[in-house]
């Protein structure tokens, strides 16, 4: 599992802050964690359970407490607090000015201060909403990755399958790339979201052909950058052997990945199979099992309706 790293700087670039304290040392500091915190105990004198691990949000009201309620002593010792060795970093919002004090502490702890206009409310949602993406864990999963009729649908199995053939089939019928061969799954707020790289999106590699341009080829509307994923296929050879589920019965199996359970089917795979329609057909499967409708139960129901039938009748000849 894979975490990105974030600095402070990557934050005040993103939303081209203002830097009014820390020089360019301060930058390098990391984010650990997507929240923030509004020092609103901490100014007050009240240090235990302190967030000193995360980016400080200093709005109306705190700017306010500290101009009307706090003298210099206090701000002294409350500042020193706030801005430990393991705080990323502080922003100022709605424009205000940097209190003298603690742009002095911050210069000699080398700690960045950045100033926005932004409200408080707006600083704070975009703040914690790129963290958790870009604190979001992350893994590396080798298939394709496919929108179908809207559902993120996550191609795996050996090498050699034919994965990317049955994609290219997939995309001409008017379903969309997400990713050909690497898939980065990232869990955001517990969904797990599946990407490419820059570099990749709108690619696929064709064995025989080589790299092709999907969206040059097939339009722009054939790729898409991302998606949820919500079903797993996996591609197995055809066994006679095996013992394939053919009616649906048995009990649903699912795939952890980063904590985030996902429905997974295995179908197997052999010459002359139209796998891109029976993957239409296991998506559109699994969106009637998403609203409740279960074919292989249906049949259930109606066998043991017939057979309680079948008893009653035998009651009655007797």
């Amino acid at each position: 599992m894979i975490v990105c790293k974030v600095t402070i700087k990557d934050l005040a670039d993103y939303f081209n802050w203002t830097q009014i304290a820390g020089d360019k040392e301060s930058l390098k500091r990391p984010i650990h964690l997507a929240d923030i915190n509004r020092p609103g105990l901490e100014l007050a004198g009240y240090f235990e359970y302190g967030q000193q691990k995360r980016v400080v949000v200093i709005g109306n009201k705190e700017i306010h407490y500290i101009t009307n309620k706090m003298d210099e002593i206090a701000q002294r010792r409350n500042f020193e607090f706030i801005t430990s060795e393991s705080t990323p970093g502080i922003v100022i919002t709605n424009g205000h000015a940097c209190p003298e004090v603690l742009k002095e502490i911050a210069n000699r702890k080398d700690l960045a201060v950045f100033s926005t206009n932004e409200t408080t409310t707006n600083t704070s949602v975009r703040i914690t909403s790129y963290l958790d993406e870009k604190l979001a864990p992350s893994i590396v999963i080798h298939g394709e990755l496919m929108r179908i009729h809207g559902i993120g649908v996550m191609i795996v199995g050996e090498s050699g399958m034919g994965k990317s053939e049955i994609a290219l089939s997939l995309i001409q019928k008017g379903h969309q790339l997400i990713a050909d061969d690497r898939i980065d799954c990232y869990k955001i707020h517990n969904n797990l979201i599946g990407r490419t790289s820059r570099m990749l999106e709108g690619f696929m590699e064709l064995r025989g052909v080589g790299i092709i341009n999907v969206a040059r080829m097939y339009g722009v509307g054939s790729y898409a950058k991302e998606c949820e994923i919500s079903l797993q296929i996996e591609l197995v050879p055809f066994n006679d052997k095996a013992d394939y589920d053919r009616v649906g019965i048995e009990e649903k199996e699912y795939v952890d990945i980063l904590g985030v359970k996902i429905l997974k089917l295995q179908i197997p795979i052999s010459m002359g199979r139209p796998m891109a329609t029976i993957i239409e057909t296991a998506v559109f499967h699994y969106m009637l099992l998403r609203d409740g409708k279960d074919a292989a139960k249906e049949i259930e129901n109606l066998v043991l309706q017939e057979i309680e039938k079948n008893e009653e009748e035998e009651v009655k000849s007797e």
